[in-house]
């Protein structure tokens, strides 16, 4: 029977293997390689997979000087897939299967487990208007004018104009609102299912036409000239993306435009990252080219599709900076497991769009298609 000091080299020897796949060597002197600092955690990568890896760096067992280049060449050679535990996986999936994730009853658990982890964390990380979604770099030098261009961009692509009836669909602390009130006249209806971001965002949209709502989305029934939803369905689930945009084409009128800002997976997927799931988006999923077409079909006409997610690996970096610059500032809030489980969020994230293994799409639909057909805005 192999000793517990056979087993642990094996595993090793396994980890090394596969990380010398992507060029990544333990304790190296590229800025891509990993310090090993708890010679358990090799057993735990293969073992336990993304969960694994992801706890062992919150509790301190590796690092490395640049994890976004570590985590972007782990995913274009496609390591992940390698130590995946296949149980654990196949668990999750049925799970998923079963039982409906984001429900009407569990809703609100991303609002009060993400959204209010304390408005604080995301004043100190996010731009002056604070927008939680990619930016749009064309152009711009700054995050707040990258942001700001994205919310411009929205607003063309949308026509919006004075006067217009508006419904945001996870509309944060309200950016979008805020923006479309103030530039072109509209009236703006966001809903939310958190708590804080309602709070804060009714300070920041004070004395404009911005309305804010906590509600789940299939809970409204009104008629919008126009309806965007940013960064969002993410949060839907691949059993409920059709009663999505259900609800989407009952609330808009007949003549109206709908803008989809999304974050976008290569393959359809119904099951979900366990490290992500339990500690930063729970029961959050990414939808597919294939899982949107399915859900609009009937229902809308695409008029416009854009692919920008280059522009969020920028993002999350500028995030990421200003977590870091700010972190004196919140380290009474959290503690230092938090911020290493954020910093691995932040650069974990900005790695897998550097590897184009997640997209960020935005897509425009009509009811009835646009007379004399949409011109695409950029």
């Amino acid at each position: 029977m192999p000793t517990k000091s056979t087993m642990s080299a094996r595993f090793e020897n396994v980890v090394k293997g596969i990380l010398d796949l992507a060029g990544v060597t333990i304790n190296g002197e590229h800025p891509w390689d990993i310090e090993v600092r708890d010679p358990r955690f090799f057993r735990r990568a293969i073992i336990e997979g993304e969960l694994g890896v992801g706890e062992a760096y919150m509790d301190g067992w590796w690092d490395a000087p640049q994890l976004d280049e570590f985590i972007s060449r782990m995913l274009k050679a496609r390591l992940d897939e390698k130590i995946r535990n296949a149980w654990s996986f196949a668990l999750q999936s049925v799970l998923a299967r079963a039982v409906n994730l984001q429900s009407i009853g569990r809703a609100f658990i991303i609002g009060e487990r993400h959204y209010d982890l304390g408005n604080e964390l995301f004043v100190r990380m996010l731009d002056r208007r604070m927008n939680y979604s990619c930016a749009y770099w064309d152009g711009a030098n700054t995050l707040d004018e990258a942001q700001d261009r994205k919310l411009d961009l929205i607003c063309r692509k949308l026509h919006l104009q004075p006067g217009m009836h508006v419904l945001d669909i996870g509309c944060g602390w309200g950016a979008f609102g805020r923006y479309a009130a103030e530039r072109h006249g509209a009236t703006v209806v966001g809903i939310t299912v958190s708590k804080q971001q309602v709070e804060l965002g009714k300070k920041l949209c004070e004395g404009l036409p911005v309305e804010f709502r906590l509600m789940d989305y299939r809970a409204v029934d009104d008629t919008f000239d126009r309806i965007v939803s940013v960064g969002m369905i993410e949060h839907v689930g691949y059993k409920n993306y059709r009663k999505y945009f259900e609800i989407a084409n009952k609330c808009l009128a007949n003549d109206g435009l709908f803008l989809l800002h999304t974050i976008g997976g290569n393959r359809s997927v119904t099951s979900i990252n366990r490290w992500t799931h339990k500690y930063i988006f729970p029961n959050g999923m990414l939808p597919s080219v294939t899982q949107l077409g399915k859900a609009i079909e009937g229902l809308f006409v695409m008029e416009d599709w854009h692919s920008f997610g280059q522009y969020y690996d920028k993002t999350l970096m500028a995030w990421y900076q200003n977590v870091t610059s700010n972190w004196k500032g919140l380290a009474d809030r959290y503690d230092d497991r938090f911020y290493r489980m954020w910093k691995y969020y932040l650069l974990s994230s900005a790695g897998a769009f550097r590897a184009r293994r997640n997209q960020v799409w935005q897509i425009v639909l009509s009811k009835q298609g646009i007379p004399g057909g949409y011109q695409s805005v950029r």
